[in-house]
């Protein structure tokens, strides 16, 4: 088994950040399952293997519904981010069941298709609206323009928080998020905290709001159903509105500009696109594998399984790495080419199994939606200057996407 030092795979490293796809190339070579001692994981890089384990139900995102802590090997929470896993790990996406089931029941009320489908002209307005400012500016920040207040507006909307409160909300995602890095430092933590307080409080106020004065939106149908019988406690209500806010828009926006940064990078796929504006849905699900915007999806080993002759131990902790798995190439043909012609594309962006992202259409919509409005109204639309890429590695994105109409 390759010592860490003998990997390529180096979550730290500006350059394996800039690039992770050659060492996950390299992952793939030395087998179905690869100890790391740095984070204290087992890295799972095959398409076949993330797809399975995802599904397999000896695997959790969480554990404290069977083991304590300390039954499970694992040393609690510092306490001073008692804040953050209150509201973290009330989210249905680190519960499992019957909790998540019953949580994730209510919550997919408002993701049904019909509901979905009728958020389509309210997206397409706002993208072209979006799209056309930066238009009329000669260009600007894709990232700060388009790819974060479109998605961003849209999750908003749907949970009913006031246009004139959103201001925070971008903020309050990217600090809570930075906790699901690997080894996260103590000032991602404290910045991480502090976010979960001031969010939740917000939203606090906004749930006593909306009890007296109850309206059409998401927070208002978590609290009718509780009302009527689904038990939903208010702390269950906060952390789903944040997971909902968090996971609506974190995806969205790091697909649109890693999207965009690809297609700057394959001109003769950009042409294509803008010779055809029908192949955008297949664009979408291409970019979405081509640099995938999750890298990284973690569970818990809750009873002991093997993997290629391999026992991975209760309480071991799996990495299942998506883009390794989106660029495998016993699934992908030609993996490392970004090709918008895709046909066959079984990427795993959206995750799999029970914890399969509740959003994943309207995501697509989103991701459709400005991709087309750009297209259509940009169609000199050009890199302005190289972008930097945030340094993180489990949520992938850009620090910008500078952009000119040329």
């Amino acid at each position: 088994m390759a010592a860490p030092s003998d990997l390529a795979f180096d979550p730290w490293d500006p350059a394996f950040l800039a690039d992770p796809y050659p060492a996950y190339a390299e992952l793939r070579s030395r087998g179905r399952v690869i100890r790391y001692e740095p984070t204290d994981q087992w890295l799972v890089p095959h398409h076949a293997d993330v797809s399975a384990l995802l599904r397999d139900r000896r695997l959790g995102r969480a554990y404290q519904h069977r083991f304590t802590h300390e039954d499970f090997g694992r040393t609690p929470p510092a306490p001073e981010h008692e804040p953050f896993h209150t509201l973290n790990d009330h989210g249905m996406l680190d519960l499992e069941p019957p909790d998540h089931t019953r949580i994730r029941r209510l919550v997919s009320k408002a993701f049904t298709p019909r509901t979905v489908e009728a958020l389509v002209p309210y997206v397409r307005n706002l993208a072209n609206e979006l799209v056309a400012g930066l238009v009329a500016a000669g260009g600007g920040d894709l990232l700060t323009d388009v790819a974060e207040p479109l998605p961003v507006a849209v999750i908003a909307e749907m949970l009913g928080i006031p246009e004139s409160d959103r201001g925070p909300l971008r903020p309050w995602s990217a600090d809570i998020c930075g906790m699901y890095e690997l080894n996260p430092s103590g000032d991602s933590a404290q910045r991480a905290v502090r976010a979960s307080v001031e969010f939740s409080g917000y939203l606090r106020e906004l749930i006593a709001e909306r009890r007296e004065n109850p309206g059409e939106d998401l927070i208002s149908g978590l609290i009718a159903a509780h009302d009527e019988g689904d038990r939903l406690t208010e702390q269950e209500m906060i952390s789903t509105a944040v997971l909902l806010l968090n996971a609506g828009h974190e995806a969205t926006v790091n697909a649109t500009v890693n999207g965009w940064w690809a297609l700057f990078r394959n001109p003769d796929q950009l042409a294509a696109l803008r010779a055809d504006h029908s192949l955008v849905p297949a664009a979408v699900e291409e970019l979405m594998r081509y640099d995938t915007p999750l890298q990284l999806f973690e569970r818990w080993v809750l009873d002991d399984i093997e993997i290629d002759g391999t026992t991975i131990p209760r309480g071991a902790e799996i990495a299942m790495l998506f883009g390794s798995a989106n660029h495998d190439p016993s699934v992908f043909a030609a993996p490392d080419r970004l090709d918008v012609t895709r046909g066959d594309n079984p990427h795993i962006s959206f995750s799999a199994g029970i914890h399969y992202c509740i959003g994943a259409p309207l995501a697509r919509i989103e991701l459709a939606a400005s991709m087309t409005a750009l297209l259509e109204q940009a169609p000199t639309l050009s890199l302005a200057a190289e972008p930097k890429r945030k340094p993180n590695f489990v949520i992938r994105g850009l620090e910008g996407l500078d952009v000119e109409l040329r």
